[in-house]
């Protein structure tokens, strides 16, 4: 199915189903993805096969860039609610990601004070404490956590190398509840296999997760464009609205996009 890759450093700003007006950072290169992942549902395709050869922007790049497009927004008169780093894949992937979170900061600090900066990430490379550090300055630390299940982690999200959902719990831990969790539901078939995260079996270990963490927020969604696998399908509203009652429940707050 069609897929999509974002063509510059600086993009949008776009309407975001769960952050607002949000100005997007890609620090990963315009064409190819590259991720510790490889989400079976991801917009923007497949893992690449060449990218050691394919360049990421400068720590200088995405300033200079970012510096110029936040000064054409101040004169439309447009600012953002938030900007945000996701794009091609992973953004914690970027050698200089720590460096350019303190640059972005003093950006927004300088010309859209009331605008979060947030970070999509998959949270794989949480484990490093660069990267822990830098994630706990922004204002929204979005960390994915898709399933309980290390089986069905390994088809949903491929991740690239040795991934534990266990030993992931434990780095979360670490935030002490400043972040905020990501859990994409999804229903299909992949490869003869059959996908349902939304399952009460699969929820209910979820939900210990959540518990056991304690999260700011949860963010509960499903797909809602094209995805590089075929035989993927939405999970219902009604499923993914008593998915975010049950979170409450545990005193969390959730939002829900569907």
């Amino acid at each position: 199915m069609s897929t999509f890759l974002f063509d510059k450093i600086i993009f949008g700003p776009v309407n975001s189903r769960r952050l607002g007006v949000s100005l997007g950072i890609n620090l990963l290169p315009t064409t190819v993805k590259v991720c510790s992942f490889n989400c079976i549902y991801c917009e923007c395709g497949w893992n690449g096969s060449n990218k050691s050869h394919e360049k990421l922007p400068t720590r200088a790049e995405v300033a200079r860039t970012l510096e110029a497009k936040l000064q054409e927004m101040i004169l439309a008169n447009k600012l953002p609610d938030v900007i945000t780093f996701a794009g091609n894949g992973e953004p914690t992937l970027h050698p200089e990601f720590a460096e350019i979170i303190d640059d972005t900061i003093e950006l927004r600090n300088r010309f859209c004070p009331k605008a979060k900066v947030a970070v999509l990430s998959n949270a794989t490379r949480i484990d490093r404490d660069k990267v822990f550090n830098a994630l706990l300055k922004v204002d929204q630390n979005i960390l994915k956590l898709d399933t309980a299940s290390d089986s069905i982690a390994n088809v949903l999200n491929q991740p690239t190398q040795a991934y534990s959902v266990a030993q992931k719990v434990e780095e979360l831990k670490r935030f002490k509840g400043k972040f905020i969790l990501q859990t994409l539901f999804i229903q299909g078939d992949y490869n003869g296999t059959t996908i349902d995260n939304s399952t009460a079996e699969e929820v209910d270990k979820w939900l210990k997760i959540v518990d056991l963490l304690k999260p700011s927020e949860v963010m509960v969604y499903t797909i809602s464009r094209d995805t590089p696998a075929e035989g993927l399908r939405k999970v219902s509203t009604k499923r993914l609205n008593e998915i975010a009652q049950l979170v409450e429940n545990l005193g969390v707050a959730v939002s829900v996009s569907s």
